[in-house]
């Protein structure tokens, strides 16, 4: 059975119950691979009736791909960023034997100078291919024109640019998202209840992406009938206590029944919910990660969608390898599952 190159290393890797840079050493006849293992790769490679042409090919170059990594690096707040990197770090482990010369270049999600500072030191580096978290939408869209400038190929994860075409897209689709929170929600009131949607930032222009969120949420609830009212905001803050204030304000006239998160700040608002006691009050958000997951676990947040940011990191180095390794042609939008994670699931969600 004839396979291919990427497929077949990683079924070899997969039958054999090995790494693959295990089954690289094999294919090489390198050291460090114990005898018995080594004749049970063999075998499975002489079934499988695999030719490993790509390794050969970059046995004989010898080229080594610089790959920089553009992403958040962990906070008190950005603690989910450690899944995408993580995915990095284990594709890293599987494919590094084949050339890859790795960097990462890690930024403040609430400072633009950061995100500048360090993506001009990697157009500095003579990079080949980048993968990005476009969190500062401007900023993104000058450094991927100076990319396709100095031809570097850039995968996005977790959001996209609008008018910037990257080599992969790597996340959900966000609109389908608003979608699926919105037939979820409708399980969770009454038709004619109030839904308040919010994005809470940091930052005004980083929320181009969410309300693409916003407009899937809203169009379910026209699409279905179900005559909710809703409002949605975006709110930006420096301290939790400016959403204590908004929140104060909007009460005294409005009564929601629901509350949307469309990013990863839902623990703001389930403290919010928490400290006024506000617990007829349904809430949803996005993200898994920490202080989500406390506030899921005590049930004040309903329900958190998440899309396996580890899968996302480790497909994004993927796409790399795939143009620049493989020489095949990449996805262009790769989406993620759309997951719903609650209090009785968490424990087994794969991040």
């Amino acid at each position: 059975m004839k396979v291919s190159e990427l497929s077949g290393v990683k079924e070899i890797a997969r039958r054999a119950n090995v790494s693959i840079a295990t089954v690289d050493r094999v294919l090489h006849n390198r050291t460090g691979v114990a005898q018995k293992t080594k004749e049970k790769i063999l075998s499975i490679i002489k079934e499988m009736d695999y030719k490993p042409n790509i390794l050969a090919k970059r046995l004989a170059s010898k080229r080594v791909y610089k790959f920089g990594i553009l992403i958040p690096k962990e906070c008190s707040e950005a603690d989910q960023w450690n899944a995408p990197v993580s995915g990095i770090k284990e594709a890293l482990s599987e494919f590094g034997d084949f050339g890859v010369d790795l960097r990462y270049y890690f930024f403040d999600t609430e400072d633009r100078l950061s995100f500048i500072e360090q993506s001009e030191e990697l157009l500095n580096k003579h990079i080949d291919g980048v993968i990005v978290v476009p969190i500062f939408i401007n900023e993104t869209r000058e450094f991927a024109a100076k990319c396709i400038e100095k031809r570097i190929q850039f995968v996005f994860i977790e959001s996209q640019v609008p008018k910037v075409h990257p080599l992969s897209y790597i996340g959900q689709d966000l609109e389908q998202s608003g979608r699926v929170v919105g037939h979820l929600c409708q399980y969770l009131i009454q038709p004619k209840d109030e839904i308040l949607v919010v994005n809470v930032v940091r930052e005004k222009d980083s929320i181009q992406h969410l309300e693409e969120k916003i407009r899937g949420f809203e169009q379910y609830f026209l699409d279905s009938h179900y005559n909710c009212s809703i409002d949605s905001f975006n709110i930006e803050i420096n301290e939790n206590d400016e959403f204590s204030v908004f929140m104060d304000d909007y009460l005294l006239n409005k009564n929601p029944k629901l509350i949307y998160v469309t990013n990863s700040r839902a623990y703001i608002v389930a403290s919010y919910l928490k400290n006024r006691g506000l617990d007829h009050i349904k809430l949803v958000g996005n993200g898994y990660h920490s202080k989500n997951i406390e506030f899921l676990k005590d049930g004040i947040i309903d329900f958190l969608i998440c899309q396996k940011p580890l899968e996302q990191g480790y497909k994004a180095f993927l796409a790399l390898y795939e143009f620049f390794i493989a020489k095949r042609k990449v996805v262009k939008l790769q989406y993620m599952p759309i997951d719903i994670v609650t209090r009785e699931n968490y424990q087994y969600y794969e991040n």
